[in-house]
C-alpha cells in the first residue's frame, strides 16, 4: 500500500470531530475534516443547541473557543439561573420551565461545576450561586471554529460533503468514498458522526437503548432491556418586539397538548442580544422519533413547537411581547446507537468518582446528572452527582478495528452513563483526545491501542486539559482571564 493521503480523516464535525481535527492538526498531523452540513458545530450549530451546560472539563479546546467567541460583539456569554417551575415565586404565575439569563459579573471558570448538590427540587439557593452556563451564537460558533481550524494549515475542511462507503482490511479502515466521487485514506480514521455511522457500515457491534441490569451490573437499569431511548428537541428562538399580541395559530394544528398530558416545560437561555433560545423537554420521546422517517418527525416537531408557543402566548402573558424568530433546520438528538468498545463506561463509574475510579488513561473529566428526557424517564431522571468522573481512553477505541477512534455520543458508554457525558464541552474533550493520541500513533509509529496512558495525559495536560482534581493552581492561572479571586477559590 502507498503513503495515505492524510495522516487523519476525521467524519463529522460537532463537538468532538472539532476538537479531534484541531488537536491533531495543531500537533502537526495533516487532516482532512468530513462534514455533511454546510456549518461546522454539529448540534451545538444545526440544532441550537448552543448552550455548554455547567460541568467540570470544559478546559481545554473548549477554553480556547469561547475566547475566540468573545472577539465577536454579542457572540458568547455566562448566564445564571433566575427563574424556575420549582421556585414559585408568591402572588406570580408560575414560570413555564427554567430561565438562565446573562450575567456579566460571571467568567468562564464559574461554569466549570455542577456536582455537589441535591438538585432543582432541594438547593434553590446553591445553584443559583454555583451553576453558570455558556451561550453562544451558532452562525458565530461556525464561523471560529473554520478560523481556529485553518489557523493551523494542516487541516482541510469539507462541507456539504459525506462517505458513501469504506473499505476495511485486515481490522483497519484502509479508504473512504466520499459522494463527490473521491476516495481517500489515512493513517488514523475518527468516527465524529453521531450514530457511528462508519462503524456501522464496518459491521462493528453496536447497542441502542436501555440496558439491562445484568449487562452492566449497573443499580438503576431496568430488569429487562427496552428500546427506550433519550427524548429529541427541536429549539425555536424568540426576539423581542415593540409590541405584545398573540400570535395566530395555523388552525391545522391543535390548540391543546396532543401527544402528552400537558405541554412539556422548557429551558429558556438569553442570548447576549437579548434573544431567548428554548428548548422543550423534550419535543418528542427518543424511541418514537427513531421509529419514524426523519422527515416525519421534524415535521411532527414542528407542529409541537408552533402549538407550544402559542401556549406560551395564551397562558403566559410576558411571551407576547416575543415573536418567535427561528426553528432550528435539524433535530437536537440525545441519543443513538453505542459502540461496545475496550472499556463501557457505566453507572458504577459515574458513582464510585474520580477518587474510587481504578483507570490509568483517563482523558477527560465530567460530572454531569445522570439525565434522561422523555416519557420514560421516570420520577427520578436526573440524579446529580457527587464528585467528577473520568474517561478512560478505552471507550474512544474499538475492540474490531485497530486505526479508528470514536469521538461523539456514540463511544463505549452504557446508556445510563451516556446520558450524562453526552454534553458538548466533553465531546470535545474526548476528540481531543482521540486527535492527540492520532498525533502521538502517527508520530511514534504506535499502534493506537498501544500509545501509552502517561504520555497520552502528558500531551492533553500540555495542552490545559483538566485531568486531575480539585483543580491544580497552574491550570486555574490559565483560566483567569476574566475570573473572580472568589470564583478561583470556590474551584
Amino acid at each position: 500500500m502507498g503513503k495515505p493521503d492524510f495522516d487523519l480523516c476525521v467524519i463529522g464535525a460537532g463537538s468532538g470531530g472539532f476538537a479531534a481535527a484541531l488537536s491533531a492538526a495543531r500537533l502537526g498531523l495533516h487532516v482532512i475534516l468530513v462534514e455533511k452540513q454546510d456549518w461546522l458545530g454539529g448540534n451545538a450549530v444545526h440544532s441550537g443547541v448552543n448552550n455548554w451546560e455547567m460541568g467540570v472539563g470544559g478546559t481545554g479546546i473548549s477554553f480556547d473557543l469561547y475566547q475566540a467567541m468573545q472577539n465577536i460583539p454579542a457572540a458568547v456569554g455566562i448566564t445564571s439561573l433566575h427563574r424556575h417551575i420549582l421556585f414559585p415565586e408568591p402572588n406570580q404565575l408560575t414560570f413555564p420551565g427554567g430561565e438562565w439569563v446573562i450575567d456579566p459579573q460571571r467568567s468562564y471558570i464559574d461554569t466549570l461545576k455542577r456536582h455537589g448538590t441535591r438538585g432543582f427540587k432541594d438547593d434553590r439557593t446553591i445553584l443559583r450561586e454555583r451553576w453558570h452556563a455558556v451561550v453562544f451564537e451558532p452562525k458565530a460558533c461556525d464561523a471560529v471554529m473554520r478560523q481556529m481550524l485553518q489557523a493551523t494549515g494542516r487541516c482541510e475542511i469539507r462541507t456539504g460533503t459525506t462517505f458513501t462507503d469504506l473499505q476495511v482490511h485486515s481490522r483497519r479502515i484502509t479508504s473512504i468514498d466520499l459522494d463527490d466521487g473521491k476516495r481517500i485514506s489515512a493513517s488514523i480514521v475518527v468516527d465524529a458522526t453521531a450514530d457511528v455511522l462508519l462503524l456501522q457500515r464496518a459491521q462493528h457491534p453496536l447497542i441502542i437503548g436501555r440496558d439491562c441490569r445484568d449487562d452492566f451490573n449497573e443499580p438503576d437499569a431496568p430488569s429487562r432491556r427496552t428500546d427506550q431511548i433519550n427524548g429529541v428537541t427541536l429549539i425555536y428562538r424568540i426576539t423581542p418586539r415593540n409590541t405584545s399580541r398573540v400570535d395566530p395559530l395555523d388552525p391545522e394544528i391543535p390548540t391543546e397538548c396532543w401527544w402528552a398530558k400537558r405541554y412539556p416545560v422548557a429551558s429558556f437561555t438569553q442570548y447576549p442580544n437579548g434573544d431567548f433560545n428554548v428548548n422543550m423537554l423534550p419535543t418528542m420521546d427518543g424511541h418514537q422519533a427513531r421509529a419514524m422517517e426523519y422527515k416525519p418527525a421534524y415535521a411532527e416537531c414542528r407542529r409541537r413547537v408552533l402549538s407550544h408557543w402559542h401556549h406560551l402566548h395564551c397562558d403566559h402573558e410576558e411571551f407576547q411581547a416575543y415573536e418567535m424568530s427561528w426553528i432550528a433546520p435539524t433535530l437536537g438528538v440525545r441519543e443513538g446507537p453505542r459502540m461496545i468498545g475496550r472499556y463501557v463506561l457505566t453507572q458504577n463509574d459515574l458513582i464510585q468518582g474520580i477518587g474510587q475510579q481504578r483507570h490509568d488513561d483517563v482523558v477527560a473529566l465530567a460530572d454531569h446528572a445522570m439525565d434522561v428526557h422523555g416519557s420514560d424517564a421516570g420520577e427520578s431522571r436526573c440524579p446529580e452527582l457527587p464528585h467528577p468522573y473520568g474517561v478512560p481512553y478505552r471507550c474512544l477505541q474499538p475492540r474490531d478495528l485497530d486505526n479508528v477512534l470514536v469521538a461523539c455520543r456514540g463511544a463505549s458508554f452504557s446508556a445510563i452513563a451516556a446520558s450524562s457525558c453526552r454534553l458538548s464541552r466533553t465531546m470535545m474533550q474526548l476528540g481531543q483526545a482521540a486527535g492527540t493520541a492520532a498525533a502521538i500513533s502517527v508520530q511514534s509509529g504506535q499502534p493506537l491501542a498501544q500509545v501509552a496512558p502517561i504520555d497520552l495525559q502528558h500531551a492533553l495536560r500540555q495542552q490545559h486539559v483538566l485531568l486531575d482534581w480539585p483543580m491544580p493552581d497552574h491550570l486555574k492561572k490559565h483560566l483567569i482571564s476574566e475570573a473572580s479571586h472568589d470564583a478561583i477559590k470556590s474551584m
